[in-house]
């Protein structure tokens, strides 16, 4: 029998990424309309809901917990599991390191402790529950995230713009990596407990590190610099999302991984891209050497 799932946030980033995985994987994939569906008519019938919804940071106090206690509410009355994409702001710069799911949550920032109510949300709840964690995000297109956003912005003039400590390691995750797990764990959900908190490890890489990886496959070698961040503290009195941003500063300083142990255990077959691959198919393809493909970048870094 086929399975059925609905995606919120279809458009957006993870959404995008996890309605192809599960299409390939042979499920009836449905994307809610927030503007044109009813959220308890469109999840009739499904097995799990994907809830990617990610407002603005300026927009999550107002936002994000009312639209996770609408899904809460909804998947309790279809019986339906909700996976959400979770992230690494729950633990706050004095848990210790690696973090896995024991690491207790202590995040003190404002946008840490909203994620931290709305993941208790779903831990007080009666629905099942799979949170699967990950660092920032290496996207296939440009979607608005740190990579394709700062960091790669000038790489066609030969910058590689790092927004902290070259040399400290941060945590992420391929995004089509990332949806087929989204995807395995689901067909496993009947095996999870209720609430499963399952921190997906990626890749722990350094700026340093990262640019190393982009030089073997770039038609241009680049060097790298500093993201200047005094225009975000200029802006901040005008500016919601530059507050937002400096928030979260203290990711790009704060040396991090996250520990996969419960995840392979889960998934003991899951074989992740390569990370020169996965960055190849992250950049522009005209930016590669004429000589490689995204597919072939890992022999051409060996």
């Amino acid at each position: 029998m086929t399975q059925t799932v609905l995606i919120l946030g279809a458009s957006g980033r993870f959404g995008r990424n996890a309605a192809q995985a599960y299409r390939q994987a042979g499920w009836s994939v449905l994307a809610f309309d927030r503007h044109k569906n009813d959220l308890l008519h469109a999840a009739q019938g499904v097995d799990v809901i994907v809830n990617a919804w990610n407002p603005p940071y300026p927009d999550w106090a107002d936002q994000v917990l009312p639209l996770h206690a609408r899904v809460i509410e909804v998947a309790e009355r279809v019986s339906a599991t909700v996976l959400v994409p979770g992230n690494v702001y729950v633990f706050g710069p004095e848990a210790g390191i690696p973090w896995s799911e024991g690491t207790p949550h202590l995040a003190t920032n404002p946008l840490g402790r909203i994620r931290v109510r709305m993941e208790e949300m779903y831990r007080q709840s009666n629905v099942r529950t799979i949170i699967l964690r990950a660092g920032d995000f290496l996207d296939t297109q440009p979607s608005g995230n740190w990579f394709d956003m700062v960091m790669t912005k000038h790489l066609a003039k030969g910058w590689f713009t790092y927004p902290g400590d070259p040399s400290v390691p941060h945590a992420w995750a391929f995004l089509p990596d990332l949806a087929r797990a989204a995807v395995q764990l689901s067909d496993r959900r009947g095996q999870l407990p209720r609430f499963a908190d399952v921190p997906y490890q990626g890749y722990t890489l350094s700026g340093d590190q990262m640019m190393d990886l982009l030089n073997g496959v770039l038609t241009r070698k680049a060097r790298l610099s500093g993201m200047r961040w005094w225009p975000l503290q200029l802006a901040r009195p005008v500016w919601p999302m530059a507050r937002c941003l400096l928030e979260m500063r203290y990711l790009w300083s704060l040396p991090h991984h996250l520990d996969d142990g419960l995840f392979h255990s889960l998934l003991p077959d899951f074989a992740a891209t390569d990370p020169v691959q996965a960055l190849a198919q992250a950049i522009p393809r005209e930016l590669l050497d004429a000589d490689i493909h995204p597919n072939q970048a890992v022999a051409a870094c060996l």
